[in-house]
């Protein structure tokens, strides 16, 4: 099955073409590459992409920040700013991801998994999440799908997280893996098991949910 089509919005050539390299290399189809604000929204009409990568600093009379706030596609900030005011203007755009030059290839696709999955998950019928029972020493307890963190492995068993506790259940990652998948879980290492909803940051080979720091597996 083809990936997604993406506009690359990159006003430094090389940068351009080494984010399309990486793409390429991993399945995913360049829609095209401009440099300014104008041409992107052009580029969404003729080309039809299915996600966006965004430099802030772009050629043309606006910015990657003022151009995000006209694109009718998801998209993924990819800058080397990051000092607060531009961080403050990009997070009320709504951004996908928001990835700090310079960047590595196993960060950027990841994020751009995690936002086209968010993307499909927000046009798909709303599933109601379910309910697992857990045993917490003697007590078996109900946790709400939408309420884990991450699951991870324990030899035979698994630890699952939310945001108040921990519960070590008598399961393999794969079977937990098997009844979380339709809920917006994803297996990011073979040691891991995250929700997406929950992911806050993804940079030099983590994603960061609430407090943890959750590795990401080579083949992820």
């Amino acid at each position: 099955m083809s990936k997604a089509r993406v506009l690359i919005v990159e006003d430094e050539p090389l940068i351009a073409d080494d984010i399309a390299d990486i793409l390429e290399r991993n399945g995913y189809e360049v829609a095209t590459i401009v440099d300014e604000g104008k041409e992107a929204l052009q580029a969404v009409s003729e080309c039809s992409p299915d996600i966006a990568l965004l430099d802030v600093n772009i050629e043309g009379d606006t910015d990657g920040i003022d151009l995000a706030h006209r694109l009718p596609i998801p998209f993924v900030f990819l800058t080397s700013y990051y000092d607060q005011q531009t961080v403050d203007r990009a997070k009320r755009t709504n951004p996908s991801g928001y990835i700090v030059k310079p960047f590595n290839e196993k960060d950027l696709i990841v994020n751009l998994e995690i936002a086209l999955s968010r993307n499909k998950s927000q046009k798909e019928e709303p599933r109601p999440p379910e309910k697992l029972f857990l045993r917490n020493g003697q007590e078996i307890i109900s946790v709400m799908s939408s309420d884990i963190l991450f699951v991870e492995a324990y030899d035979n068993y698994a630890t699952v997280h939310t945001s108040k506790s921990k519960f070590l259940i008598s399961h393999t990652l794969k079977s937990v893996e098997d009844k979380l998948l339709p809920f917006g879980f994803r297996r990011i290492h073979r040691s891991y098991l995250i929700n997406f909803s929950k992911v806050d940051t993804i940079s030099e080979g983590y994603v960061f949910i609430e407090s943890h720091k959750v590795q990401i597996g080579k083949s992820s």
